[in-house]
C-alpha cells in the first residue's frame, strides 16, 4: 500500500517532514528506483514540489540520483537511520543469542558494529572468557567508536559501501598510526578493501592496538545490503592469527549468516553448502593476509 499525504491541521504537525518521509516510503523492495513523476503521481503532489523535496533529500544524503537517468534510489543514510533503531532493540534481539553461542563455543570476544561516518559504532560486545582477555579490552565496549581503517569491522563495512560513498569516505579520512601494522597509505587500504570484497572476510593484524587480532564477517538485510558486521577479537598470546582465520573464521561467517537470515536474507549457495562457502571465504582471505604482510615487509 502506497503512503498518502495526511490532511492533519494541528498546528504542531509538520507537513513538510511528513512529505519527506512519504517520499522515502515510496522506495520499496519491489520498486527500489523511482523517478520524480512516479512519486508525484503516487502522492498526488506536483512535479515541481516533488522535485524540491527530493533535491533536499539528496542534499541530506538520503537519496542519490543515478548518473545514467533522472531516477533516484535510497542511500545508506536511510539504512543508518534504521540501524540506529535496530541498534537499541531489534538488532540486538536478532543477534544476541547467536553472539552468546559463538562466544561460549570459542571463548573469544565477539562484537557487532555499524558504520557511522568514519567510525565504527560498537552496537554490542561480549567479552571473551579466555585468559588474557584484559590485554585486548583497550576501550572496546558497547557504545565505543573506533576508526574504520584499522578495525576488521570498519574495513569490511567500508569495503561494502557503494563506490561513491566509499570514495567520499576515503577522501575525508586521515590514516593515523595506531599500532605496528596500521595501514599507512590509502592505496594499500583500497587494495585491502578489494580483497575483502573478493573474500567476504576482513582481518585486522595488530592495526588498532599492539597484539590485537580481529576478524569480521558481513551481516546482510533482506535486500542483500551489508548493514552491519560481526567481529571476533583475540590477543596474539591466545592464538596465532592464521589459526584465528582458518579455525574460527568459518564459525564467524556462519554466525553472521544466521543473523542475516533473521533479517530476511538468503544466499543461493548458502542453501546448498554453507561449510564449503565459509571455507572458501577464509582461504581467500588467508592468501590476501599473506600478501599484505609481504608488502609491509618490503615497505
Amino acid at each position: 500500500m502506497l503512503p498518502s499525504i495526511p490532511t492533519l491541521t494541528e498546528s504542531r504537525y509538520s507537513q513538510s517532514l511528513e512529505r519527506g518521509l512519504a517520499i522515502l516510503s515510496c522506495f520499496t523492495l519491489e520498486r527500489p528506483i523511482c523517478g520524480i513523476s512516479d512519486i508525484a503521481d503516487d502522492l498526488g503532489m506536483s512535479r515541481s514540489t516533488t522535485h524540491r523535496y527530493m533535491r533536499t533529500l539528496v542534499e541530506l544524503g538520503y537519496l542519490q540520483q543515478q548518473t545514467s537517468s533522472h531516477k533516484y534510489h535510497l542511500t545508506l543514510g536511510v539504512t543508518r537511520l534504521g540501524m540506529s533503531a535496530m541498534s537499541g532493540t531489534s538488532l540486538l534481539e536478532h543477534a544476541e543469542s547467536y553472539l552468546v553461542e559463538l562466544r561460549d563455543r570459542t571463548g573469544f570476544a565477539v562484537t557487532v558494529g555499524v558504520l557511522d561516518g568514519l567510525e565504527v559504532l560498537l552496537v554490542d560486545r561480549l567479552r571473551g572468557t579466555r585468559r588474557g582477555q584484559h590485554l585486548i579490552d583497550v576501550g572496546l565496549e558497547r557504545g565505543a567508536r573506533l576508526p574504520v581503517y584499522c578495525t576488521a569491522i570498519g574495513k569490511l563495512l567500508l569495503a561494502y559501501l557503494p563506490e561513491s560513498e566509499q570514495g567520499t569516505a576515503m577522501s575525508e579520512m586521515d590514516l593515523i598510526w595506531r599500532a605496528s601494522n596500521t595501514i599507512a597509505s590509502k592505496r594499500e587500504l583500497l587494495a585491502e578493501l578489494r580483497g575483502i570484497l573478493g573474500g567476504g572476510l576482513a582481518v585486522a593484524d595488530e592495526e588498532l592496538a599492539p597484539g590485537l587480532y580481529s576478524i569480521a564477517a558481513p551481516v546482510r538485510s533482506a535486500t542483500g545490503e551489508t548493514v552491519t558486521a560481526v567481529g571476533m577479537d583475540a590477543h596474539c598470546s591466545m592464538i596465532p592469527l592464521e589459526e584465528l582465520v582458518d579455525a574460527l573464521g568459518p564459525h564467524l561467517v556462519a554466525t553472521a549468516d544466521r543473523i542475516s537470515a533473521r533479517l530476511g536474507y538468503r544466499r543461493a549457495d548458502e542453501r546448498h553448502s554453507p561449510h564449503i562457502y565459509a571455507s572458501g571465504v577464509v582461504e581467500a582471505r588467508r592468501e590476501q593476509l599473506a600478501g599484505g604482510r609481504a608488502r609491509r615487509r618490503k615497505g
